[in-house]
Formats: structure tokens, C-alpha cells, sequence
């Protein structure tokens, strides 16, 4: 038998090798260190929040049965008056940064041409300082005797009241603070309206008010619920506006929980705090979220 036949009776017995199994879900290992550090960062400490806001009022150890001591604590209080409040100063900012931002996302989006990215790099520059920081300078500006008081008094004679320490202040504030939040997501709503529709509606005979309402408004929507619903949320949560600007004129609910962790050193009080707030904003954020097309906003069809 020659070499070249032993060959190939060799190559005809050995067994074929077997093909390689695919994985099911190539997306779920490549994602899997993404996910473990999401919880890590975000699902551990939420859930150490839940956890101590079944542990006994004023201290540190679980008991079984949980207690829910500290929910009926907050429900039989008066924190709903700082939510409540809290609630409103947010529905009004939202209201504000609305009616504010849409004329500059407009222009931003179909006018300014190249001067929008210089626009966009004089509302995001102040970002890089300390919100903390911005909001004292603020109250420097409005101050009694301060920059713009100081300046009509010396000036023009006008002694005129400050609205710092009060609810103006506080709302002031949080519309400078959270304006980019609502404007860039209004912003690529807007530029989601292309040219050619809005011009085949004045083709046809709508007026501006009509191309706005019927047009304009309902094709940027995605991106004004972004902002809106990013806004009311950061706003329901903050602390700095209403202690730097307000004086504590009023008590919002992350001063209450704050007070809670810091001052009254009741931690599972001011976890239920927390976490009550946190189901109010995610309830909020899913609901509305359904409505939206995230892949619209993101330019993704719905076949990729």
C-alpha cells in the first residue's frame, strides 16, 4: 500500500471536527462588565438605602419582621408640605425653561448657522465651575448693596428690595442651573423637523401659528418631553437653589432628607425619604418614557 493511499483512508476515517458553538447571546457577555459595574454603582447603594429604610427608627440594626415604623413616621408628618413644594417649585421651573428655551433652541437649530456651536460653548463653559459656586455668585449680584442693587442705587437712586432669601431667588436659580437640560434635548427635538415639511405646510396654506402647532411642535415633541421630564426630575431632587438663594424660606423634601442623614442622624428616616422620592421619579420617568420613541430621538430605525 503506497503512502498516498494509506493517506487517504486515514483522512476518510478520522472523525470530522465538530463546528464550534456560537453563543446565544454575544451581546449579553460583551455587556456583562457594563452591567456588573452598573451594579455596583448604582443598584448596590439603592438597595442599602431600601435596606435601612426598614430598620428601626434612630438606628442601625435590621430587625426581622422589617419594620415600617419610618414610612408611617413620613405619611403621619408634615413632609408632605415639603414635597408639595418641592412639586411646584419644579412644575414651575419646567414651565420657565419651556417658555425660555425655545425660541434660542429654534434659532439654535434653523438660524444661527455656525454660531450655535458658539452659543453652545457659552451655556456649557459654565459647567465646568462648581454649581455651588455660580449659585454664591448669584447671590453676590442680587445682595442688598450688592452688584445689581448697589448699582441702581449709586446709579440711577432706585433702592429697590432684593429677591434673594426668598422664593424668587429660588426659582431663579434653578432655571439658571438646569437651562442646558432643557435646551440641548429641545434642541435636537427642533432639528428633527426638517425644512422641506414645514415649507410644504406654507405651501399649502397654514399660517406660522398653525406650522407651529400642528408641525413644528408635535415632530420636536420627543425631544421637549426629554427635557422637560430631565429637568423636573433634577429640579424635584435639589438642595443648593433653595439653601444658598432661599435661606431656607422653604423647606424642600432634600432638605428634609438631608436633615434626616445629617442633623438628626436618623438614617432610616431619611432613607424612606428617599426612597418614597425615588419611586414618585421612577414611576414618573417610565410612565412617560413610554410615550417617547427613544429610537426616533436617537436616529435608530426600528429594523436595526
Amino acid at each position: 500500500m503506497t503512502a498516498a493511499t494509506e493517506s487517504t483512508l486515514t483522512d476518510t476515517t478520522r472523525p470530522a471536527p465538530r463546528p464550534r458553538r456560537r453563543l446565544r447571546n454575544p451581546g449579553l457577555l460583551a455587556a456583562l462588565p457594563v452591567l456588573i459595574f452598573l451594579a455596583l454603582a448604582f443598584a448596590a447603594p439603592l438597595l442599602a438605602v431600601l435596606g435601612y429604610s426598614f430598620m428601626p427608627e434612630g438606628s442601625f440594626d435590621f430587625t426581622f419582621p422589617p419594620t415600617i415604623e419610618n414610612y408611617h413616621t413620613v405619611f403621619s408628618g408634615s413632609y408632605y408640605i415639603s414635597f408639595a413644594k418641592s412639586l411646584g417649585l419644579a412644575l414651575v421651573t419646567v414651565a420657565l425653561l419651556m417658555v425660555i428655551c425655545w425660541p434660542i433652541a429654534y434659532g439654535m437649530a434653523k438660524i444661527f448657522g455656525r454660531w450655535a456651536n458658539l452659543m453652545t460653548l457659552a451655556i456649557v463653559i459654565p459647567l465646568f465651575v462648581s454649581e455651588n459656586i455660580r449659585l454664591f455668585g448669584w447671590v453676590l449680584f442680587l445682595i442688598k448693596g450688592g452688584v445689581l442693587l448697589g448699582s441702581l442705587q449709586t446709579w440711577l437712586g432706585i433702592d429697590a428690595e432684593s429677591i434673594l432669601y426668598d422664593v424668587p431667588a429660588i426659582v431663579l436659580g434653578l432655571v439658571y442651573v438646569y437651562l442646558p437640560f432643557t435646551l440641548f434635548p429641545m434642541v435636537l427635538g427642533i432639528s428633527m423637523v426638517s425644512r422641506e415639511v414645514t415649507e410644504a405646510a406654507f405651501d399649502m396654506g397654514a399660517s406660522r401659528w398653525q406650522v407651529f402647532r400642528e408641525v413644528e411642535l408635535p415632530l420636536a415633541m420627543p425631544g421637549i418631553l426629554i427635557g422637560g421630564l430631565l429637568t423636573f426630575i433634577l429640579s424635584l431632587g435639589s438642595l443648593a437653589e433653595s439653601k444658598i438663594l432661599g435661606g431656607q424660606a422653604v423647606i424642600m423634601i432634600a432638605d428634609e432628607i438631608e436633615t434626616a442623614f445629617t442633623f438628626g442622624q436618623n438614617w432610616p428616616l431619611g432613607s424612606a425619604l428617599s426612597v418614597l422620592l425615588i419611586l414618585f421619579s421612577g414611576t414618573l420617568v417610565i410612565t412617560l418614557l413610554n410615550w417617547v420613541d427613544l429610537d426616533r430621538i436617537l436616529g435608530r430605525g426600528r429594523d436595526d
